[in-house]
């Protein structure tokens, strides 16, 4: 499989009367927009057939959901009002667009140094993050849209699967709803898993799917978990960040495990 014989199995796949293609040569790219919309989504064939060489058609079909249900989403119209329980918060990596394709900038806030916070509108199987077109076209203040989407995350479930490895506790959060990463932004489970944790309270949100949360009691623990983040990190489908946070006074601090029983801050 190479990147002409990709771009002719999106397109077959993909292609209805209301889409256009577009294929850039320089940077490997396909663009299929809407025509309903005058938008679209973009995405690299290169790094999709590097994934088809390990996963094959799970590759393929994996592209083939994100680019249906992410037009799907342009096309359906966003209603603030009256749904107020589908706005959630989503985190992405501190260098995710800051604009939408068309130049509209989302509504965004402060995480950490290595995340960002922005909010989306939940459209059942995809979500739209909300930009500040939409604010203006509901007319809703950035600070309604915080508070709503605060609350609702500490409505999602936060069940846990739990594995030890050399000593050290390890918590996976991964209900694949889109917003296992924003239970990170729970600070009532946060301090209740505190609770638990008897040495260093370690989190990792390596992709949007997965929370890891890490009792660390020796130093071998701080390498499983570096290998554990960089693993999800490759294989997220919106990945965030390979780094981990220790997690202390309710706040989250940024750290680079170096490997074999080192670290910094």
């Amino acid at each position: 499989m190479d990147s002409k014989n990709m771009r002719k199995e999106l397109e077959s796949r993909l292609a209805t009367a209301d889409r256009k293609f577009t294929y850039d040569r320089d940077k490997d790219q396909l663009r299929v927009e809407s025509k309903k919309v005058g938008k679209g989504i973009t995405v690299s064939l290169s790094g999709i057939v590097a994934k088809w060489h390990t996963e094959n058609e799970k590759a393929i079909d994996e592209v083939v959901y994100y680019v249906e249900e992410g037009l799907r989403a342009m096309e359906d119209t966003v209603q603030l009002t009256d749904h107020e329980k589908k706005i959630f918060p989503v985190i992405r990596s501190a260098s995710f667009p800051a604009e939408a394709e068309e130049g509209v900038p989302f509504l965004i806030d402060d995480h950490t140094a290595e995340t960002k916070i922005y909010y989306a509108y939940d459209m059942g199987k995809t979500y739209r993050l909300i930009d500040s077109r939409i604010m203006e076209k509901e007319g809703w203040q950035a600070s309604r849209i915080r508070e709503i989407a605060l609350f609702n995350v500490r409505s999602l479930g936060t069940a846990l699967k739990e594995d030890q490895v050399a000593g050290n506790t390890f918590y996976f959060l991964n209900k694949n709803d889109g917003y296992d990463a924003s239970r990170i932004l729970n600070k009532g489970f946060l301090s209740e898993m505190q609770k638990k944790i008897t040495g260093t309270m370690v989190l990792a949100v390596p992709h949007q799917d997965v929370l890891i949360i890490a009792d660390i009691q020796n130093n071998t623990g701080y390498d499983v978990l570096a290998q554990m983040a960089m693993s999800f990190f490759a294989s997220g489908r919106v990945p965030i960040t390979a780094l981990s946070f220790l997690y202390e006074n309710g706040e989250l601090e940024p750290i680079f495990i170096l490997g074999k029983n080192k670290r910094s801050e």
